[in-house]
């Protein structure tokens, strides 16, 4: 059995990367998704290519709160309504040394990662509490959120906040019958990393590609995750199996953090 049908699911940062494997596994297991992105063209070509009439692209800033109203207002007005799920996927990151933080940088990077995490969490917790839904809401946090990194203060500080979120929502949310959990990967291939690499490259004078080899050959399961090794977790906590579970952030990083 298809274990999400009869769902609708709202995915931020869904046109690639872990939000379209996280799309593509939910579209297989029966749901309707809602592909949100701020890159609206590339979000229409992913719903295209995934979905059909199943996937609905919207254009959304997750740190604009217009736009997170004005994409559930969408999603209502062409029927991808009412959201039962969630995944706060949209995410940035950068590197630098604590001696040469930019303000702008720090304030990109908590815009995007926290508070569009917590009023996008916000946003749909409303939406959900109005339909009488019994929801699932999985924030994206990150072993970086786990401990602190020496160039990478400023993303670290910002998923440490993503898990405490996680864990106020869930205790506040969850007596309105929403669950809302965290998944914490460890170093992810894909596109995303092509720019991780290239901070190392700068700050550590390593070769391009060789900060990615390294992190890949330190993970005790012997690679690099994947997108689609996040998405069992990704099925897990969206599906009733989790009715139970609250406040958690689940490690999904081939060993490399014990919690």
């Amino acid at each position: 059995m298809m274990r999400l049908a009869g769902k609708t699911a709202l995915i931020t940062g869904a046109a690639r990367g872990i939000g379209r494997a996280f799309a593509a596994a939910y579209l297989a297991e029966g749901a309707r998704v809602i592909i949100a992105d701020i890159d609206e063209r590339r979000a229409s070509e992913t719903a295209l290519a995934l979905g059909g009439d199943n996937a609905l692209a919207i254009g959304m800033d997750v740190t604009d709160l217009h736009s997170i109203d004005n994409a559930i207002r969408l999603a209502e007005k062409h029927g991808f309504a009412p959201i039962d799920i969630l995944i706060n996927n949209a995410a940035l990151f950068t590197a630098a040394p604590i001696v040469e933080i930019a303000p702008q940088d720090y304030a990109r990077i908590f815009d995007v990662n926290v508070k569009g995490t917590l009023f996008t969490m916000q946003a749909v917790a409303r939406h959900m509490i109005a339909h009488g839904i019994r929801g699932k809401i999985i924030n994206m946090a990150s072993q970086a959120g786990r401990r602190g990194e020496p160039l990478v203060a400023v993303y670290c500080a910002s998923k440490a906040a993503v898990i405490s979120l996680t864990q106020s929502a869930g205790l506040n949310l969850i007596s309105h019958g929403i669950n809302v959990n965290a998944i914490s990967p460890g170093v992810v291939d894909g596109e995303h990393w092509d720019g991780v690499d290239a901070f190392f490259a700068k700050y550590e004078a390593k070769a391009p590609g060789q900060k990615k080899a390294e992190v890949g050959a330190a993970v005790p399961f012997g690679r690099m995750g994947t997108a689609d090794d996040l998405t069992g977790m990704a099925i897990f906590l969206a599906s009733t199996e989790s009715d139970y579970v609250v406040s958690q952030t689940y490690n999904v990083d081939g060993g490399q953090w014990m919690s």
